[in-house]
């Protein structure tokens, strides 16, 4: 029940009616009136109830779609106000953008993009612009839904524009099943979208027709790096085919999960990171897991290695030849 229309006062025009409402509303269809003083206020909030012509506090029940109507028409009106605020600001903002373009100097090849809404824009607009590749390098492991919602609805539309795309990830987005589902959908769209996946990474790179590339300039992500020195993009695209020639192609969950270098790859990495001296958590940050997943990958191969300590398996990896060859066992 609800308690403001049972107090006399107006409900939220967002709620639901309340009970004595709908029982109001209905008695007043059966007998084709109601009085003003005791409607409840849910139905007079929703314009359930009109004015009879010519009987002063006599109300007359309407059908709700024509209600609906009288309450999404000021609705409409406010969207379309702003509609117009919005491109009356394109208009106005559009001849400064053209004068920036021809004003900008050569040396604007290298621009610093503090937060994320600026490094989102600037992304977004190069994205609009893209026509013919781009080049992805998504280190880490799964990405979370909502961010692969927005990048779906990005990809598809690139490759609706023809454009091709090629995205590098870690080998543990492979049990991430969002991101495989994600991975699906783009791959189905056909051959302009090519994925492939590594044991290591190196970090978040985006670069559109070899034109633009995005880079963090921090750790945290929080500042990135708009390059458009074309030396710089040369070097960069180098380093992203170099890394594409030894990824290993993901083009169906059903099937690429079951790669047999995956596992042995990974398990390779985290040897050499090992006896490297990288703590538990540096180690699951540089192969994109969990510490709790990359803790029971060492378990495992301490296993394997018959080692009892983590002096031991460092020793026991520097002397087995493991890292040489794919000893290193597949999990079951």
């Amino acid at each position: 029940m609800n308690e403001a229309c049972e107090s006399g006062n107006e409900c939220d025009i967002n709620g639901v009616l309340c009970q004595r409402g709908v029982e109001y509303y209905m008695d007043a269809v059966r007998t084709g009136h109601a009085d003003q003083p005791s409607a409840p206020a849910c139905l007079l909030r929703l314009q359930l109830l009109q004015p009879a012509l010519g009987a002063e506090q006599s109300l007359t029940p309407i059908r709700p779609s024509y209600a609906l109507a009288m309450l999404v028409r000021p609705i409409e009106e406010e969207i379309h106000q702003r509609q117009a605020v919005a491109q009356g600001l394109q208009r106005a903002l559009d001849p400064i953008e053209a004068l920036y373009n021809a004003e900008q100097r050569p040396t604007a090849d290298l621009v610093m993009l503090e937060g994320l809404p600026a490094i989102n824009a600037a992304i977004d607009d190069a994205t609009q612009r893209c026509k013919a590749e781009l080049l992805t390098a998504q280190p880490g492991g799964g990405r979370s839904s909502a961010v692969l919602s927005e990048a779906l609805e990005r990809s598809r539309a690139l490759l609706g524009r023809g454009v091709r795309l090629r995205t590098l990830y870690q080998h543990t987005v492979r049990y991430n099943p969002a991101t495989m589902d994600y991975i699906q959908q783009i791959t189905d769209a056909g051959a302009s979208a090519q994925v492939r996946t590594l044991d290591e990474l190196f970090e978040r790179m985006i670069i559109f027709d070899r034109e633009v590339a995005f880079i963090p300039a921090r750790s945290d992500r929080q500042s990135a790096l708009e390059v458009r020195n074309q030396a710089l993009i040369t070097f960069l695209v180098d380093v992203y085919e170099r890394a594409w020639q030894r990824g290993t192609p993901l083009t169906s969950s059903s099937r690429s999960r079951e790669e047999p270098s995956v596992i042995p790859g990974i398990r390779r990495t985290i040897c050499q990171l090992l006896i490297s001296g990288y703590v538990d958590e540096a180690i699951a940050r540089r192969v994109g897991m969990s510490v709790r997943t990359c803790r029971a990958h060492i378990a495992k191969i301490a296993e394997q290695l018959g080692s009892t300590n983590r002096a031991q398996l460092g020793y026991l990896l520097a002397t087995s030849g493991l890292l040489g060859d794919s000893g290193v066992t597949d999990p079951e």
